[in-house]
């Protein structure tokens, strides 16, 4: 604990705990996607999904612990950054300027990272902590469909796509794959993750609010 105390202390330390827990969210963020993806196919293929999902059983609700830390990691270690930077500019969050690091994403990321917690804690509230009654399809379809609830999650997913574009990016950097042959590559690696995660999510609230038949 010496060794791992000396190193979150430290600014480079730090960064680096926040590109791991950045990398394993994104990791779990592409994997939530990929299942909820399976809306897609249709309400009876979302419940066999969900159902085989929950028959995992303790197994559940030890990734959800692991979740929980690494999102608490994420956000004390971008909350001492913030502060750190805020002492130190003309540096900001493992940003290159001179390769791009300057972005609307990079300008955000205290923001989005605020208007992600407050999603978090509302799709918690919305999705888990709650007596499941009915199937997930139609808990799904009943919430999203509601006009608010479904324009705040689309908005929140937007903010999510953009803290990515920047975050990704970020992550590149910290490891340290920065070299003007590629970087450019990167950071339209970074654009096009970002907005592919962004769009597929929030397809299933557009689709939830305008289309009569999804998950029906």
């Amino acid at each position: 604990m010496g060794l791992i105390g000396s190193l979150y202390r430290s600014s480079v330390g730090k960064k680096s705990f926040m590109a791991a827990s950045g990398l394993l969210l994104s990791l779990f963020l592409l994997t939530h996607l990929i299942g909820n993806s399976i809306s897609f196919w249709g309400r009876e293929a979302y419940n066999t999904y969900a159902e085989k999902l929950h028959s995992l059983g303790v197994m559940v609700y030890l990734f959800e612990l692991g979740l929980l830390a690494l999102f608490l990691l994420h956000i004390i270690t971008g909350i001492f950054l913030y502060f750190e930077n805020l002492r130190a500019r003309p540096a900001r969050y493992a940003v290159n300027t001179s390769e791009g690091g300057r972005s609307w994403g990079s300008r955000t990321m205290p923001y989005t990272g605020v208007i992600i917690l407050v999603f978090i804690i509302v799709h918690l509230m919305n999705f888990h902590f709650i007596e499941k009654t009915t199937p997930v399809s139609d808990l799904v379809r009943n919430l999203l469909s509601r006009p608010g609830l479904g324009l705040f999650y689309i908005f929140a997913l937007l903010a999510v796509a953009l803290h990515l574009s920047h975050g990704v990016w970020s992550l590149f950097q910290t490891i340290g794959l920065n070299h003007e042959k590629y970087n450019g590559l990167l950071l339209k690696g970074s654009l096009i993750f970002s907005i592919l995660v962004g769009t597929v999510f929030i397809l299933i609230p557009l689709l939830a609010i305008f289309s009569r038949s999804f998950l029906l």
